[in-house]
């Protein structure tokens, strides 16, 4: 028999503003730590350089994780022309060089071609699976491989500012599973001038912003206390993309046992996801059919 994690059983999200040359991993540990809590995860990794929007989920609130990382999310970053890296940032070894540099009006006319649904080959220091293997591993060891393309949704991509001739400032708005390093790269390749990432910081993720994050220091600060509880935002925050139904006590018991229940909602497709509230809290995410919800994950009665 498994041994049961020990902890609190704490559900909701703790938005962190990520520093930077921490791994994502290190962050949900630490948030675990502080707040004592027996289950943590978080959506969507950002590089241990790159800072900003960690969204951590506690408890019941992982359930709820792949909704955010399907969400848009947004990034700004720094590009650096004239040099690519064999990581595509800044921590790389510089592997080619061009003298060329790009007007901002080339830079803008470039843009266009990563809008929309576009295929990205992600970098070879990245996280991406080779037969089983970490991209990230195979190319530390000097590996001969090729990493696939991979479809990538692009809402927005612009300039916003240009400190000087080498370098750009740019915002993203994209889907799951983007690699800014890529679309740096991909970038200078197609400006002819090469170039990598300097910085990156993730602006929002879903429905979470970095404005609405707390830093480490204060993780640490009020950490094991209530003070940082307080900090905690509900779980069906993050079912915020998925329409609502609600339903009574007692078709919320028959759905958190896994059985389908009568629901009330309107304005829902038959098939469409959606989740059922009672009393405002989550109770399952399912399938709407004909007035009752088909469960596909169901929360425990929480806080």
């Amino acid at each position: 028999m498994a041994r049961k994690r020990k902890g609190r059983d704490l559900s909701g999200w703790l938005v962190v503003d990520k520093p930077a040359g921490m791994t994502s991993t290190a962050v949900v540990n630490k948030v675990r730590w502080a707040l004592q809590a027996r289950k943590a995860g978080h959506a969507g990794t950002l590089d241990p350089a790159a800072t900003g929007v960690l969204a951590v989920a506690l408890g019941e609130a992982t359930k709820t994780v792949p909704y955010i990382t399907d969400a848009l999310k947004a990034y700004a970053f720094g590009v650096r022309f004239g040099a690519a890296t064999n990581t595509d940032d800044a921590e790389g070894e510089v592997i080619a060089r061009s003298e060329q540099r790009p007007t901002d009006a080339e830079i803008k006319a470039a843009l266009g071609a990563f809008v929309g649904e576009i295929m990205q080959v992600p970098p070879r220091f990245s996280a991406v699976k080779i037969d089983g293997e970490r991209a990230y591993k195979l190319a530390r060891e000097g590996a001969d491989f090729e990493v696939a393309a991979r479809p990538l949704w692009v809402e927005e991509l612009v300039l916003t500012d240009r400190p000087d001739p080498d370098t750009a400032v740019l915002e993203m708005t994209c889907g799951k599973g983007g690699y800014v390093r890529a679309i740096a790269r991909d970038l200078g390749e197609a400006l002819g001038c090469l170039g990598h990432v300097t910085w990156l910081r993730r602006l929002w993720s879903g429905p979470f912003e970095a404005s609405q994050g707390i830093s480490l220091a204060q993780i640490e600060a009020l950490a094991q206390g209530p003070a940082l509880e307080a900090h905690l935002r509900p779980l069906e925050e993050g079912l915020e993309d998925l329409p609502r139904v609600t339903c009574d006590a007692q078709a919320a018991a028959r759905l958190r046992n896994g059985n389908p229940a009568m629901v009330i909602g309107r304005d829902i497709d038959y098939g469409e996801e959606c989740w059922a509230a009672l009393d405002g809290k989550a109770v399952a995410v399912g399938r709407y059919r004909a007035g009752e919800l088909h469960p596909s994950r169901v929360f425990a009665a929480h806080e």
